[in-house]
């Protein structure tokens, strides 16, 4: 029987320390790219995608997540009775009916491969998403997501988004090395975590998209801490490898690393120029300033 994707987990305990200090305070998933939170414009993706249920893997000071998703009476009231219809509706339109959220505790700061296996009991026994709201991929139509469900549909195994990384940087990422089977899919023959550049496999790196089958929690419980002492999912990936089918898949698209400032000022001029309210005054503005350089 063919399963399908109706699960995603987001990952989002961390500290957020390469946004300091914005993230003091603030869930660093909670920082605007123009007018929606990262966490928003990742939920969004899953849920074009097909997803049903998020699960969210939180830590503490992170209340504004669950806040965000959750209804909000006083100001839906507010708004109402000010007659402001459009912003009512879309507040009341940041999730559709039949998705539904859920929200565990990772009580240690223990890596990706722990947050991930915090998810268990909610996953259970079926194949789901990870996505890592810092890495916003922007596709212009149908989202990374959706275009990882295509190949799982097909495939049925566990998928890795990758894209190719200047080789000097290769110590950032996981990275792997791969026997390419159709365009843009790969069949994985190695991944290691963030190996130096004189010692990596290849530039072609892992960013925050991930279909996993089930069986990623058992190799997750018999992990050991690997790079910075943690757990990794890389490492899980690399044990699943011996027993499954692990493909790669080069996603189309533009990704910005909004966990460092460079990448997160990026996506706001990009995604400024991209919205419909304010993209023709945005680029004029943008024009006009490089004119005066």
């Amino acid at each position: 029987m063919s399963r399908k994707i109706t699960k995603a987990v987001f990952p989002v305990a961390g500290l957020g320390t390469r946004s300091l200090p914005a993230t003091k305070a603030v869930a660093k998933e909670m920082l605007p790219i123009v007018d929606k939170p990262l966490i928003q414009y990742a939920v969004e993706e899953a849920i074009a995608a097909g997803v049903e249920t998020m699960i969210f893997v939180t830590g503490r000071n992170k209340n504004s997540i669950p806040d965000h998703f959750d209804k909000s009476y006083e100001l839906e009231k507010e708004l109402e009775k000010s007659g402001k219809t459009e912003l009512l509706k879309m507040l009341r339109g940041l999730l559709p009916p039949h998705v539904s959220c859920a929200f565990i505790r990772q009580t240690e700061a223990l890596g990706l491969g722990h947050a991930v296996h915090c998810a268990k009991p909610l996953v259970g026994d079926e194949p789901f998403a990870v996505i890592l709201p810092d890495d916003m991929i922007e596709d212009g139509g149908r989202g990374c997501l959706q275009q990882m469900v295509e190949v799982f549909d097909d495939q049925q195994c566990s998928i890795l988004g990758v894209e190719r990384v200047d080789p000097k940087e290769t110590h950032k990422y996981g990275i792997v090395e791969h026997n390419e089977i159709s365009s843009r899919v790969g069949r994985l023959q190695s991944i290691v975590e963030k190996p130096r550049p004189e010692v990596a496999p290849s530039n072609i790196a892992v960013v925050g998209r991930y279909i996993l089958t089930p069986a990623i929690f058992k190799k997750i419980e018999t992990t050991g801490r690997g790079a910075g002492g943690e757990i990794q999912l890389t490492d899980a990936i690399a044990a699943l490898m011996q027993d499954e089918q692990v493909l790669s898949y080069e996603f189309e698209g533009r990704r910005y690393d909004c966990g460092s400032k460079f990448g997160f000022l990026l996506a706001n001029v990009e995604y400024g120029l991209l919205h419909p309210e304010i993209g023709s005054e945005f680029s004029a503005y943008l024009k006009q300033r490089c004119e005066n350089l």
